[in-house]
């Protein structure tokens, strides 16, 4: 997997993925930045929460699951000194669909955190991760 990062200007960057999607990363103000994208670690976060979601919703609908929707709401915590690395990420799940089953649904958050996510996984070497869920019917 290759991606290329190229500095716009002030602390603003354009970040290419293999697959030739580009997103704007910035700094906040008080840091040269003009808030025109989304911050680095932010974008960290992001990855990692659509990577656990991919998961969640594929493994539901293999398992035969009627899921409608899937939002990963995210709150994380960072280190107070440099590096300010995550030091607890927290998960919740809020999944819809009609009768799902509470277990499957576990099953596949859990399948997700242990075994799929890589991007969790990387990040739950240095922070906590942790994860709950609600199920609401469509």
């Amino acid at each position: 997997m290759k991606a290329r990062i190229k500095w716009i200007e002030g602390v603003s960057f354009a970040g290419q993925s293999e697959s030739g999607h580009t997103v704007v990363m910035d700094g906040p103000p008080d840091s040269g930045g003009k808030n025109l994208g989304v911050r680095p670690m932010e974008m960290l976060l992001l990855g990692m929460g659509g990577c656990t979601a991919f998961d969640v919703v594929h493994i539901l609908k293999k398992s035969r699951q009627p899921i409608t929707d899937c939002v990963a709401e995210i709150d994380a915590t960072r280190a107070d000194t440099d590096p300010k690395v995550f030091t607890r990420i927290h998960v919740h799940f809020i999944v819809s669909g009609k009768s799902l089953d509470p277990k499957r649904v576990e099953q596949a958050i859990k399948l997700s955190a242990e075994k799929y996510c890589s991007a969790s996984i990387m990040l739950g070497k240095v922070a906590e991760v942790t994860h709950d869920f609600e199920i609401q019917e469509a």
